[in-house]
């Protein structure tokens, strides 16, 4: 095999597969699955994306119950892994008995940083006081370059410059702070950044290096806070999920499963959104790790002993631009959330984070991780087995009472079956 093949992003989508098929010697049923397109036509995975052959599915589900600052949703979660949409659901149903979620967020507000380089020290200093000197200047070009947005009340509502002392010698990074309202912004934010950078060399008579925008966004956080009452858990499961919380808060090790437990769910919302659920890692870990690694989440009981959690993470999503327009599912998907702003958009987020990793530490302190996961596992099992059409529910229901989820129990209780069936 020789994996180099020039221009092979301009090849037609029928050559590169061609082309796949023989250095993978794929079957002619391999080959038409991928050529199965799905909801996503191939034609339009073609202008999503570079070197288009196919396209993949994730299973689609809907996390009921959920009551986000008294209005209800059903949520569209896109995930692999069995029990998240279940986990978050459960979640959610108890803590609509305290009055489920109550999220704020804040003005969708993305940093983008311009990279600005001088051998000389005094001329980084110099070009700091022009920069700021000069911002109302840059602000009025970056903000010609996107008139709809500024319609709506978005746009660069400040820049700010600060010299930073690094391996390299020193750099000035200057930010431009812009409201991108229903869009997650990437892309308006990296066009605003080009705009401005010839400007501001000639205003600094420094060399530039790199203009983009950054995925730590603190300017766009977004809180949910529920309260699960004592009545709705035992008084050991409480206890048990704050020692949890406290393990996490402690030791970095836990904490990182912790918080993959709550990415979890807001990546999986993210996904079915058409949403760049790489961005919302990125910037939750980093969030995470700004004092220290801690955990996203907190956990402690009110007055009366019921368990309150909260979140806060940045949370950058958008309605408008990108997949989630292009794809069709994510455009039904973000129909069936039925939310008016990115903001809204990303309480629900942020609310599921919560439910996710509510659920996973109950989950584990109430029957432990892997008996629960399992057991949701099981149809999952039943079809690696060889169980097609209703035989994998009957197998998984069988696996589950026996306590034996494995593919070896579930091949055997097919094979029994099918000999029953044929009399022998």
């Amino acid at each position: 095999m020789n994996s180099e093949v020039t221009g092979f992003y301009a090849m037609p989508l029928k050559k590169r597969l061609a082309i796949i098929r023989k250095s993978a010697s794929l079957t002619a049923q391999e080959t038409a699955l991928l050529k199965k397109s799905g909801a996503l036509a191939l034609d339009r995975a073609d202008a999503m994306i570079e070197n288009v052959i196919g396209t993949t599915q994730l299973p689609l589900g809907i996390a009921t119950n959920f009551l986000v600052n008294g209005k209800d949703y059903f949520v569209p979660m896109a995930i692999e892994e069995p029990s998240v949409v279940a986990a978050a659901s459960y979640a959610a149903k108890l803590a609509r008995k305290s009055g489920g979620f109550v999220a704020s967020a804040d003005p969708p507000m993305m940093i983008g940083q311009l990279q600005l380089m001088s051998r000389s020290l005094a001329t980084i200093y110099r070009a700091r006081e022009r920069v700021l000197a000069g911002k109302r200047e840059i602000m009025d070009i970056a903000n010609g370059n996107d008139s709809i947005m500024i319609k709506l009340g978005g746009g660069v509502k400040d820049v700010k410059a600060d010299i930073i002392n690094t391996k390299r010698g020193h750099m000035l990074i200057v930010q431009l702070h812009v409201d991108v309202r229903d869009a997650m912004g990437a892309n308006a934010v990296n066009t605003m950044i080009e705009s401005v950078t010839p400007r501001i060399l000639e205003m600094t008579g420094t060399e530039s290096r790199l203009r983009i925008i950054s995925n730590l966004s603190t300017g766009r956080l977004a809180r949910a806070r529920a309260v699960w009452s004592k009545e709705t858990l035992d008084e050991d499961v409480i206890e048990g999920i704050l020692d949890a919380y406290a393990f996490a808060e402690a030791d970095k090790y836990r904490c990182a499963t912790h918080n993959k437990g709550i990415m979890n769910g807001m990546d999986s919302v993210a996904v079915a959104t058409g949403n760049d659920f790489r961005a919302l890692e990125a910037g939750a870990h980093s969030y995470a790790a700004l004092n220290g690694f801690k955990p996203l989440t907190k956990y402690e009981k009110n007055r009366r002993g019921d368990l309150v959690g909260s979140i806060e993470v940045p949370i950058a999503v958008g309605l408008v631009g990108g997949a989630t327009k292009t794809h069709p599912i994510a455009r039904i998907a973000l129909k069936i959330l039925d939310v008016k702003t990115a903001q809204e958009l990303a309480e629900v987020v942020a609310s599921v984070g919560l439910a996710q990793n509510f659920a996973a530490m109950r989950a584990m302190i109430a029957e432990g991780i892997q008996r629960g996961h399992m057991k949701l596992h099981a149809k999952n099992i039943a079809v690696m087995a060889g169980a097609e059409g209703r035989l994998i529910h009957r197998v998984a229901e069988a696996i589950i009472r026996k306590e034996q989820i494995s593919v070896s129990a579930a091949k055997e209780l097919i094979e029994k079956w099918k000999k029953r069936r044929a009399g022998k």
